[in-house]
């Protein structure tokens, strides 16, 4: 019977008929409420016994252990593998049944090279490098791995624009990559229909891996190098113990069968790694879903053929031999909310119902399915997250209980690169890359056990997992979680708001009315009733493009306005935290590159280091007058006391970065957040001094209010600690106020202002201001791999003093070494939009890439940074820089760039200082 028929047979029968013969090689659980037959994943093996689990572990648990690794599935088997590499070979790993037995067995197992990020790329990199070659040197073992290609599928211009920005990130890492027509596409893949493609991304080096053949692989290379993998134990509780300062760590980990003593455990439990964090009191913001493909009878001509992924249908077709596996992610995934502990080597009954929506897109790209039978069905539990992103790192709760879960039915292609991540963060502190992304502190802590946030967010992030990534998405789920006292009013005023961290802060400006986000509709799946007349919703779909967007002259408005007179700011959403105590100065010299003990009443801008010189952080931190509580404008200290503002979407993981550095040098200070007690508007512009003067009870001149000092003042009657900083590279100051005044205060700097021309203006409008004027953005052009010399930042660091900080020592070995990257802004010529990852090349050959690019309204241009590389391994001198010629590709097309040393607005700094000629 063929493909299609059977599939709509199956949605049209009221009885749930039995599948197709069945025609692999290997047995499985099946898991339901209703009787069912077998079912088969389409691999060779699995590591299921097929004469029953055995009654207890394959080896005897040790007395103790440096690190234990729970759960074998792939992210399992790579951790303790490349913590045996790295030299921790007192390392265990425990398996509740056998390797794979959770969702590893029957997972795709796909693997494509390129995404819209460079460490992903780097990730994927590694791991393909394990599977395809490091494992079978070590063990002499074939993994499985068959390099058969990937083939991405655009019927859009903009889909195809996307595949192009890959294409070129793509050539920085050596990846081979091809832009194809659909002739072209025709004549590799015969068997396809092109007359809808608007053309191919060929990645001739993408392919496919084998879970039980890894697994196996990567366990008898662990177990070689030192490391121990016992199988059939479950682990039934972990010991937490509290130290002398109040801090949690993790203590053993107890099975049926003995205690482990550890002071370090890795949550590697898939779906069920939810239940393992509860064991410690950890969260872990994950949800399970039902995830399925369906396997064909075998299609004459399919041999060889790479593996397509057909994003605008939601569906992939994954090379299985001489036949396809037929996947994909669709708009109403089945949540398995009673996640079971005797699911093991198991799979539910695939829903037709949610099923179907794939089946036309397969059958529309590869004709030849509409008359192939199917062999099987695959419908397995996956775990996700609220951003399509794993969660790894540290647990904010319990020191030593780190977490390597939630992977997004990815843990196979990321595994590699994730599980050496893993092991380097638990042998040194933090991971080599920059993981940010990934880390569980991404998130804020009251936003991971809501459960509402991570079912809705969840949900999103699958049903759009095969969009388009466009630079300037929203989520629509669980949105409104945190709000500052602005809210109402600038969404009155056609606020159109961005979500970071749970709060809600201003993108940018409608001028034709209210954009107010609503409830979350599911897409209208689960007869969810859909949203209408939604403008917030239209106005994020006009943003779907690579070119500028309809509103671009709107932000370019708000812009302008900064420069040339006066816009104030909403950035409530700031963390503020202060640090007092009687060793808060001791921890400040530590913690901060920058000496930040100046009179109080100084501001000063610094970074926060990783151990390896790395920035954990860019902040200013102000020096407070001693003196009884004022809160929340100024903390009770009888001694060294200093107020902390930090971005706010990087907030929960400064907060645990200063809290970790706290615990491990045993300081005793204080550390308290007051980010919701207080809003925070800065008011930026030529016009700012003249409009503020109005309002404050003080004086403005730069004589009385130098720039990077602050003071608490009175404002239209209410206290507020005003500061003398920008963050846009103008005249300004930031009003930091006690919740209940924000409202009065801002109604009085608008009326101030009205005279001057004053607008709201948003973080769009910040962003292309701040890069014009070349301050940094953590996480995008400064990031926890890049150190402040490298990054233009060598003024934040206290290296011509003696005081000793955190990262100190690599920053003096580079300094003496010479730097082998460094930041380099780019402007080009012509009026098109860049948004990073766009490939740089000096003479021609590959140095790097943009980490952030805008348009520029001031200078006219568009601008980016990137770090640059000599391809020599060499020093990157102010004189390799200026005697190169670079270009700038980007979606394929070149553009020809000028390189700058300093920022091309106000290199001189006068405008902060208030000095416009």
């Amino acid at each position: 019977m063929a493909f299609l028929q059977s599939a709509v047979r199956r949605v049209g029968s009221a009885l749930r008929p039995p599948l197709f013969p069945l025609c692999a090689r290997t047995s499985t659980r099946s898991y339901s409420s209703e009787p069912t037959t077998e079912k088969s994943v389409p691999y060779e093996k699995t590591l299921k016994q097929e004469d029953g689990a055995s009654s207890g572990p394959t080896k005897p648990l040790p007395k103790s252990a440096d690190v234990v690794v729970i759960g074998g599935g792939s992210l399992g088997c790579q951790t303790i593998y490349h913590l045996a590499k790295m030299g921790v070979t007192n390392a265990v790993l425990l398996e509740r049944d056998r390797l794979t037995a959770g969702t590893t067995w029957h997972t795709a197992g796909l693997l494509w090279q390129l995404r819209p990020s460079d460490v992903e790329v780097e990730l994927l990199a590694h791991t393909r490098n394990v599977v395809s070659k490091d494992l079978e040197e070590e063990t002499g073992l074939h993994t499985g791995w068959i390099q058969n290609g990937g083939l991405f599928i655009a019927s859009n211009k903009q889909r195809l624009d996307e595949y192009k920005r890959l294409m070129s990130l793509g050539k920085v890492y050596g990846i081979e990559s091809h832009v194809l027509s659909p002739a072209e596409t025709k004549d590799l893949y015969p068997l396809m229909n092109v007359n809808d493609l608007y053309g191919t991304l060929y990645v001739p080096k993408d392919g496919t891996m084998d879970p039980a053949g890894t697994c196996t692989t990567l366990s008898r290379a662990a177990t070689a190098r030192g490391a121990t993998v016992i199988e059939n134990c479950p682990v039934t509780g972990i010991q937490v113990r509290t130290d002398d300062l109040g801090v949690r760590k993790v203590r053993a980990v107890e099975t049926p069968h003995g205690t482990i003593e550890t002071p370090c455990l890795v949550n590697c439990a898939g779906v069920w790694a939810t239940k393992l964090g509860e064991m410690a009191g950890v969260k872990v913001p994950l949800i399970a879903m039902h995830h399925a493909y369906v396997v064909t009878e075998r299609i004459e001509g399919i041999q060889n053929m790479p593996n397509v992924r057909d994003h605008d249908a939601s569906v992939y077709l994954r090379l299985q031999g001489d036949a396809l596996s037929v996947g994909g992610y669709e708009q109403n995934p089945i949540f398995w909310d009673e996640v079971s502990d005797k699911f093991a080597f198991s799979l539910f009954d695939l829903d037709w119902d949610v099923f179907m929506q794939h089946i036309e897109g397969a059958i529309n790209r590869v004709p030849v399915l509409e008359q192939t039978g199917i062999k099987s069905t695959v419908c397995g539990p996956e775990s996700f997250t609220a951003d399509h992103k794993p969660l790894m790192g540290e647990a904010p709760e319990v020191r030593g209980f780190f977490l390597g879960c939630g992977f997004n039915s990815a843990g196979m292609m990321l595994g590699g690169g994730c599980g050496r991540e893993l092991a380097h963060w638990i042998i040194h502190g933090r991971p080599d890359k920059d993981m940010y992304g990934y880390d569980i502190r991404r998130f804020h802590s009251s936003l991971t056990d809501n459960k509402r946030w991570i079912r809705e967010r969840s949900h999103e992030s699958y049903a759009k997992n095969y969009s388009v990534v466009f630079p300037f998405d929203e989520p629509l789920a669980s949105r409104n979680m945190r709000k500052d006292p602005f809210h109402q009013v600038l969404t009155e005023q056609g606020c159109v708001f961005q979500e970071r961290h749970g709060w809600e802060r201003p993108g940018w400006f409608n001028k034709d009315g209210p954009a107010p986000v609503k409830d979350y509709d599911y897409y209208g799946a689960y007869d969810i009733k859909k949203n209408v007349n939604y403008n917030y919703n239209d106005l994020l779909g006009k943003e779907y493009t690579f070119d500028f967007p309809p509103h671009h002259d709107v932000i370019k408005s708000e812009c302008l306005s900064c420069r040339n007179s006066v816009a104030v700011f909403n950035m409530s959403y700031f963390g503020k935290f202060y640090l007092t105590g009687p060793d808060a100065k001791k921890t400040a010299d530590w913690l901060f590159t920058a000496d930040v003990n100046k009179k109080p009443g100084s501001i000063v801008y610094t970074c926060m280091l990783n151990k390896r010189g790395g920035s954990e952080a860019d902040l200013t931190v102000s020096r407070l007058e001693p003196g009884a509580a004022n809160l929340p404008l100024a903390p009770e200290s009888n001694g060294d006391a200093y107020y902390l503002a930090i971005g706010g979407g990087v907030a929960e993981h400064n907060w645990n970065h200063i809290r970790t550095v706290i615990q491990d040098q045993g300081f005793r200070c204080q550390l308290t957040d007051h980010s919701e007690d207080m809003g925070m508007i800065s008011i930026q512009g030529p016009k700012s001094r003249e409009v503020l003067q109005e309002v404050l009870d003080t004086d403005l001149s730069n004589e009385a209010f130098p720039f990077s000092t602050h003071k608490i003042v009175n404002a239209a009657g209410h206290q507020v600690r005003a500061m003398r900083l920008s963050f846009v590279g103008e005249l300004g100051w930031e009003l930091h106020i006690p919740k209940d005044s924000c409202i009065p205060v801002y109604r009085a700097v608008m009326a101030a202002g009205a005279n001057h021309g004053i607008i709201n203006s948003g973080y769009r409008a910040i962003d292309s201001l701040s890069i014009e004027k070349g301050y940094r953005h953590w996480h995008a052009d400064l990031r926890p791999d890049d150190t402040p010399l490298e990054a233009g930042l060598a003024f934040t660091c206290k290296l011509k003093s003696s005081i000793p900080f955190q990262g100190r020592e690599r920053l003096e070995k580079q300094k003496e070494e010479g730097l082998k990257r460094r930041i380099v802004c780019f402007t080009i010529d012509e009026k098109v939009p860049m948004f990073g990852l766009e490939a740089v090349f000096r003479n021609g050959v590959p140095v790097g890439h943009l980490r952030r690019s805008e348009y520029g309204f001031f200078i006219d241009r568009t601008l980016g940074y990137g770090y640059i590389r000599n391809p020599d391994g060499g020093v990157v001198s102010a004189d390799f820089i200026k005697s190169g010629e670079f270009t700038l590709e980007r979606m394929g097309v070149t553009y020809k760039a000028k390189a700058h040393l300093k920022s091309p607005f106000d290199p001189e700094n006068k405008r902060v200082r208030g000095i416009y000629d």
